[in-house]
């Protein structure tokens, strides 16, 4: 790989000091680890945002959530054809191999992504409608749920709103996977629909009888 470069200054610094104290403080936990595996209770299902910290959110330590994060913290719906399915694929990892007992979808406010499709549907983003735009045909999952914010004037609570619907939306998806749908209903798999105010650390979660988020 003639183009790979070493690790900036900064992270070797980082690693070492991690090396030195948080691994050496910790040796025999993380040799655990190691040789028993992992065993999380829960997945989590976040954006790629670097202001979105689950452990942190959490107090998590190594070895209990796993953690998958793409674009808007996005699920697609079942399609087993054949072709490159990353979020599906760590779905199904963490459901039928590890066998968690819940499945999160962490939404968060001012997400790129999703004000990325607000402004798709709105035909402010002709890069991200093209087909080439990886961006852009990721956002068509979450595109249909516009429809349901597009009269709302406020582009503050517009966007907040689309926000929460992707996390349903991603609830709704993750239901046509079978092996998701039968645990579910066997009582062996939990959903939980959550979204996190970044600039005010608040945690709301879906509560699927009124169907709607609030307050934790």
């Amino acid at each position: 790989m003639q183009h790979a470069k070493p690790l900036p200054a900064y992270l070797l610094q980082r690693y070492q000091g991690w090396k030195a104290t948080g691994y050496a403080e910790n040796q025999a936990w993380y040799r655990r680890l190691a040789s028993e595996g992992q065993r999380p209770r829960a997945m989590v299902i976040s954006c790629c945002d670097s202001r979105v910290h689950v452990t942190s959110i959490f107090g998590a330590d190594q070895g209990e959530f796993f953690i998958h994060r793409n674009i808007a913290n996005l699920v697609p719906p079942f399609a087993p054809d054949g072709d490159h399915h990353g979020t599906s694929a760590a779905v199904e990892y963490a459901v039928t191999a590890l066998n968690v007992a819940h499945l999160i979808v962490l939404g968060h406010s001012s997400c790129g992504g999703v004000q990325g499709c607000i402004d798709m549907c709105k035909g402010n983003a002709p890069q991200l409608e093209e087909k080439a735009s990886f961006v852009g045909r990721w956002m068509d999952i979450l595109r249909p749920k516009y429809a349901l914010v597009a009269d709302e004037p406020d582009p503050e609570i517009q966007a907040r709103q689309l926000e929460k619907h992707a996390v349903m939306a991603s609830m709704e998806n993750l239901m046509t996977f079978p092996f998701i749908k039968d645990r579910v209903e066997d009582g062996a798999l939990t959903l939980h629909g959550l979204w996190t105010d970044i600039g005010e650390g608040g945690l709301e979660y879906f509560n699927p009888e009124t169907k709607v988020f609030q307050g934790v």
